[in-house]
């Protein structure tokens, strides 16, 4: 956790810039508290962490330090092994899809489709009585754009069964007219 002056899009003093500017070189997984957003946090903190200035870094509930603690663990080599990386946007996609054995993504969800495309295919899933989920590409614009290279398939919406891309809408109704579909989702081929 940084607490730090602005956020991390829009840092509010240069050390809070710098500070960012490391982690996210790292690849580290952070969350951010704005400390001009609260006063009480921003005087309480000081006193609780007995550390005068921001931005200040804690990893697992511990006070790491303020910019120039991250600097000397960044030169020395020890912040990759204190802090905590985030997920690899590739190991990302590979389990968003096999979370389920058969894996839609489209635009919108089961529910409310949000465009012609995928409300198509959602009519025909539904029609096969197979289960399945959905992922909403656009709440997640890393997932959209990384699945059309990782898939090498360059619209939506994309089907995988057991983590292997079936296709997009024109793929599943050729499947359907061949009666090759429920096979398919049952991982029967």
């Amino acid at each position: 956790m940084l607490f730090m002056k602005g956020s991390p899009k829009e840092p509010r003093c240069g050390f809070s810039r710098q500070m960012v500017e490391i982690l996210q070189k790292h690849g580290v997984a952070f969350s951010s508290f704005d400390i001009f957003s609260d006063e009480e946090v921003r005087q309480g903190l000081k006193a609780f962490s007995n550390w005068p200035t921001y931005p200040q870094l804690y990893v697992a509930g511990e006070l790491i330090g303020g910019l120039d603690i991250v600097k000397e663990l960044e030169a020395s080599g020890e912040l990759d092994t204190i802090c905590p990386k985030g997920q690899k946007l590739e190991d990302r996609l590979k389990s968003l899809i096999n979370k389920a054995p058969v894996m839609l993504f489209m635009k919108g969800n089961k529910q409310m489709a949000k465009c012609g495309f995928s409300k198509q295919i959602i009519e025909i899933m539904n029609n096969t009585g197979v289960d399945y989920e959905t992922f909403d590409i656009l709440e997640d614009e890393e997932v959209r754009q990384g699945l059309k290279s990782f898939s090498n398939w360059p619209t939506y919406p994309q089907l995988y069964v057991r983590g292997e891309l079936v296709g997009g809408l024109d793929i599943v109704k050729e499947l359907k007219e061949s009666g090759e579909l429920l096979p398919v989702l049952k991982g029967e081929n």
